[in-house]
């Protein structure tokens, strides 16, 4: 049984929790109401899907709403890009081992069709080089880059302006996962000369599963890799040619995105304080150093990732521990992106807490104070 009286919830990095009130809200407000008018401000031709296209392009830095495609996750974007992209036998595409299983699974699937794939290592605390990024642009020749914008694993964020002029100056387009950073630090798409970009509306953003979405820059066509109804230009044979139309076959979601608009509208009423959501996060990174654990320290720029071990407890343990005496929601194992671990020394996996803007200094203390009780009975 747990000692405290409710779930410490440290798995936002997986999906966040809790969400604002106004997102259930929302959902259950659009299951009430006719398909496609469920609004709060009584106009029929409400669009729900070009609200939220309307917010994200402000959070994201895009000028132009209607080059964002909405879908289930960034997953789908990520697949939307990677296989829409106009690649061809013996082109070359480069990224790092520091991938989530969302890219490196396409990436085999390339390498399957005579795709060159190239996956740099990244440092102990799974960021890439700058300088290696470079001469692999100047060795490989490569068509496509793909990058995660910060390590699900670690936190530690990559430098994405730096790597992505370095990207446009040796002619090849750059694909971003912004999964792990929208909604928590600042993206900046189109000064960052991001040409695709993969997001979800389920972690930072604070929206419900199933919501996410891929952006395409104008001025680069993507091969569509679902086709079907769009609701409109039915007498074409093929998906209509523009954005966003051409990459949205079938429904959509319309609840859930219901939910991410009041989930976006929620944000910009209520702004992060960055401040001290960084503070309680080198809280427990400090207190899990003193207990003993072997933490990755990212160091800025970072996301609210915390990934540890405990000498001489298994992960899988230490987190059954975790999460039945002490009702502490975190995850253990490779996180899905398994690669990165032989470079950050952890080839067993780790334990992940991620924390959110709900995270209180005081579940932090209950945190180390079980982690505490772990370590003490290992000894």
């Amino acid at each position: 049984m747990s000692s405290y009286e409710k779930p410490i919830y440290l798995n936002n990095g997986a999906t966040s929790w809790p969400k604002p009130p106004e997102v259930a809200e929302a959902v259950a407000e659009a299951l009430r109401s006719m398909p496609g008018e469920a609004n709060r401000g009584g106009v029929a031709d409400f669009d729900v899907f070009a609200e939220v296209r309307k917010e994200l392009a402000e959070l994201m830095g895009i000028s132009c709403p209607s080059q964002i495609a909405l879908g289930p996750n960034s997953t789908w974007g990520l697949n939307q890009a990677i296989f829409g992209y106009p690649l061809e036998p013996g082109d070359a595409v480069l990224s790092t081992r520091a991938e989530h299983n969302a890219v490196l699974r396409p990436l085999r699937v390339l390498e399957q069709k005579g795709i060159r794939v190239r996956k740099l290592p990244v440092d102990a605390v799974g960021r890439v080089s700058v300088s290696q990024w470079k001469q692999a642009l100047e060795a490989d020749h490569p068509r496509l880059c793909i990058l995660n914008h910060a390590s699900n694993v670690t936190g530690a964020v990559n430098n994405v302006p730096a790597l992505a002029e370095a990207a446009k100056e040796a002619g090849a387009d750059f694909l971003l996962d912004v999964s792990q950073t929208l909604g928590c630090i600042p993206v900046e798409l189109e000064q960052w000369k991001v040409d695709m970009a993969a997001f979800t509306g389920h972690k930072y953003l604070l929206g419900p599963q199933g919501t996410g979405g891929v952006y395409v820059r104008g001025g680069l066509e993507l091969t569509p890799h679902m086709v079907g109804g769009t609701g409109v230009m039915s007498d074409l044979k093929e998906m209509p040619r523009e954005m966003p139309l051409h990459l949205e076959a079938g429904t959509g979601n319309e609840p859930s995105f219901h939910g991410l608009l009041a989930a976006l509208r929620w944000r910009k009423q209520h702004p992060l304080d960055q401040k001290a959501l960084s503070g309680r996060t080198r809280r427990l990174t400090d207190g899990l150093v003193k207990l003993g654990c072997r933490v990755i320290l990212p160091g800025e720029p970072s996301t609210p990732v915390v990934s540890f071990v405990i000498p001489g407890v298994a992960s899988s343990d230490a987190a059954d521990i975790l999460t039945g005496s002490y009702d502490i929601v975190l995850r253990s194992g490779l996180h899905c992106a398994p690669e990165i671990m032989e470079g950050i020394g952890m080839a067993g996996g780790t334990l992940r807490f991620s924390l959110s803007r709900f995270t209180t200094e005081e579940e932090v203390e209950q945190v180390l104070q079980a982690v505490r009780d772990v370590v003490e009975s290992s000894i």
